[in-house]
C-alpha cells in the first residue's frame, strides 16, 4: 500500500535506512540534498513500512503544489532494497493520479512497463585510476598533456565559495533569469558550508580560467557545475580539473557527470569513456497541467494539491 506523507510526517530514520540499503541509491535523494535544493518543499510516498520510498519535491504556484525537480537535483525516483517493476508502476500511477507534475526525474535503475521519456547521464564506476585513465579517448589524453609553457604558469587550487562566486557569476551559461543564478549560488553556498561541496580552480598566469563544483558524499562525487572563461578554452583546464578529481576519488567512489543532453557537453563527457546511464523523466507542458488540474478537480482531489 502506498501512503502519502507530508514533510512533517516523514520518519527520517526509516527513510535514510531505506535509501542506504536500496539498490538504486542516489546522493540526490538524501534528506540534506533535498532540504537544501528544494528549500524543504518535498513530501514522500511510502510503500508499506518504508519498504520502498519516492521523494516528491514541489513548488508552490497560485496556492497549488506542482511537482518539479529542484535545481541541481538530477535524479530521484523510487528506492527499494530490490528493483521491482510492479512496485515502480504502482508509484508511477499514484504520482500521475494524485499530483500536478511539471517535471519529475526517476533514477537510472528504475524500470517501467509504461513508456517513459529518457534523458542522458554518464558515470564512471569505482576502479583504479590507471584503468580509468587507460580508457580515456586519445583526444582527451592529448588535452591532458599541457604544453610546458602552460604548465610553468598554471596550477590547480581548491578555493572557497567566496573565491569561486565571482567567477561563476561571470561565466555561468544557460540560465534564463537572474533568479536562476541566485538560486544556484544559494544552493552552492549552503552545500559548501555543510561540507558537501568543494570548488577546484585552474589558474593560468595567476588568474582563474576554470572552476568546477564537486558534491561529495560517502559513495559518490558528482559534477554539479563546470565554469569556463571562453578566452582560454584551448588550454583545456576543465579537463585537467575533472581528471584530477577522478584521480583523487575513483578508487572508492562513483564519479557522476550529472548530464549529457547537449551535444557538445555529451562529446566532452564521452572523452572520459564513462558508462552511459539514462534515466526516466515525466515532463508536462503548462497546457497539460491545466487539463490535469481540471481532471483532479472533477475527481474531488483538488484539496490534495494545496
Amino acid at each position: 500500500m502506498i501512503k502519502r506523507l507530508k514533510y512533517s510526517e516523514i520518519d527520517f530514520v526509516k527513510y535514510a535506512q531505506c535509501l542506504e540499503n536500496s539498490e538504486q541509491r542516489k546522493y540526490s535523494a538524501s534528506k540534506v540534498f533535498l532540504d537544501v535544493s528544494s528549500n524543504n518543499r518535498w513530501e514522500l510516498l511510502v510503500y508499506n513500512d518504508y519498504e520502498a520510498v519516492m521523494p516528491i519535491p514541489y513548488v508552490k504556484k497560485y496556492g497549488l503544489k506542482i511537482v518539479h525537480n529542484p535545481m541541481l537535483c538530477q535524479q530521484l525516483g523510487i528506492f527499494s532494497k530490490k528493483e521491482d517493476i510492479s512496485i515502480n508502476e504502482a508509484f508511477y500511477g499514484y504520482l500521475n493520479k494524485n499530483y500536478l507534475v511539471r517535471v519529475y526525474k526517476f533514477n537510472d535503475c528504475n524500470q517501467f512497463h509504461s513508456q517513459i521519456e529518457l534523458r542522458k547521464n554518464f558515470l564512471i564506476l569505482p576502479d583504479s585510476y590507471e584503468n580509468v585513465y587507460s580508457k580515456y579517448s586519445p583526444k582527451r589524453k592529448r588535452k591532458l598533456r599541457l604544453d610546458k609553457d602552460v604548465l610553468n604558469v598554471s596550477k590547480i587550487k581548491m578555493v572557497t565559495f567566496n573565491e569561486a562566486k565571482g567567477f561563476i557569476e561571470a561565466n555561468m551559461l544557460g540560465l534564463d533569469k537572474e533568479g536562476d543564478l541566485s538560486g544556484f549560488l544559494r544552493i552552492f553556498e549552503m552545500f559548501y558550508h555543510l561540507g558537501h561541496l568543494q570548488f577546484s580552480a585552474f589558474y593560468y598566469n595567476n588568474s582563474i580560467i576554470n572552476v568546477i563544483a564537486i558534491y561529495e558524499d560517502k559513495y559518490t562525487v558528482a559534477l554539479l557545475g563546470t565554469f569556463n572563461d571562453k578566452k582560454y578554452v584551448k588550454i583545456s583546464g576543465a579537463s585537467v580539473l575533472i581528471d584530477n578529481v577522478i584521480k583523487d576519488f575513483i578508487e572508492t567512489k562513483i564519479f557522476d557527470f550529472e548530464g549529457g543532453e547537449l551535444p557538445n557537453i555529451e562529446e566532452f563527457f564521452r572523452g572520459f569513456r564513462p558508462e552511459f546511464r539514462p534515466y526516466g523523466i515525466i515532463e508536462s507542458s503548462v497546457k497539460k497541467l491545466v487539463k490535469d488540474l481540471i481532471a483532479l478537480i472533477i475527481k474531488g482531489k483538488f484539496f490534495n494539491l494545496k
